[in-house]
């Protein structure tokens, strides 16, 4: 994991000494390390017996300018559900970029070098006004089992997002996904920050609790037998965590 680490997270400018992240890690009882040689660091935890893990260091995606968040879990869904949740400011820039590739160029399929994220906008269908609720005005989301966005989005995961309205430029770049079984958070910081880290870990929390909560739920409703849920659920198996040298891909 630490060569693949080495080689995603030194890319870039170098940037501040992740020492900030280093103390709030400590403080909460986390698992921290530096990646040697390159600017960034790894923080590993726990939402219960749920592991987890935080990545801070040069982007991976294009529309993340400079220095990244990255928060993962791998969790227990069908690797057929896909969603995703992103600000409505970098959802109509994809949805443009998608546009002028793939209309302007007379392609006729999205190419394998295209990031998930933007195929997605292409493949799903988006979320309502009705699911999105006070959130309609910031965010988009898409999803490959609708009625499952629509409980992710309820309750306390819509309440974290919320708060970000307050707190978060309108324009700051955000992606929320889960796809193959993994639960990923995107986003810009250009330095190591626990303030700018607290409102995105607090999403992070509630997306990984919902996303447990409802993926027991459905499971348990598509093998009575008696729900219309998909059946993967019934026949969905514990998705391993993946293999160390994978890196937050």
């Amino acid at each position: 994991m630490l060569k693949s680490l080495r080689r995603l997270l030194s890319r870039g400018p170098r940037s501040e000494d992740p020492a900030a992240l280093q103390q709030w890690a400590l403080e909460r009882g986390h698992a921290y390390r530096r990646v040697r040689d390159a600017a960034g660091c790894v923080i590993e935890g726990r939402q219960g017996t749920q592991v987890w893990r935080l990545e801070w260091g040069a982007s991976q995606r294009d529309y993340v300018p400079g220095f990244e968040l990255r928060l993962l879990a791998e969790l227990d869904l069908p690797r057929e559900l896909s969603a995703m949740v992103l600000n409505r400011q970098l959802m109509e820039s994809m949805e443009k970029a998608v546009y002028e590739r793939f209309v302007d160029d007379v392609q006729t399929r999205i190419d394998t070098d295209t990031p998930p994220e933007m195929r997605w906008l292409v493949m799903y269908a988006k979320a309502g006004p009705a699911d999105l609720g006070r959130l309609r005005e910031r965010y988009g989301a898409v999803a490959s089992i609708a009625p499952w966005l629509a409980q992710w989005l309820a309750g306390p995961l819509n309440d974290a997002l919320a708060a970000t309205m307050e707190t978060v430029p309108a324009d700051s770049p955000v992606v929320l996904t889960i796809g193959r079984g993994r639960l990923t958070l995107r986003t810009v910081m250009p330095r190591p920050d626990p303030a700018a880290l607290a409102p995105w870990f607090s999403v992070f929390e509630h997306a990984l609790r919902e996303a447990r909560r409802l993926g027991t739920e459905w499971r348990a409703a598509a093998a009575s037998g008696l729900s219309t849920q998909p059946s993967a659920w019934a026949n969905s198996e514990l998705v391993q965590p993946a293999s160390r040298g994978e890196g937050g891909r």
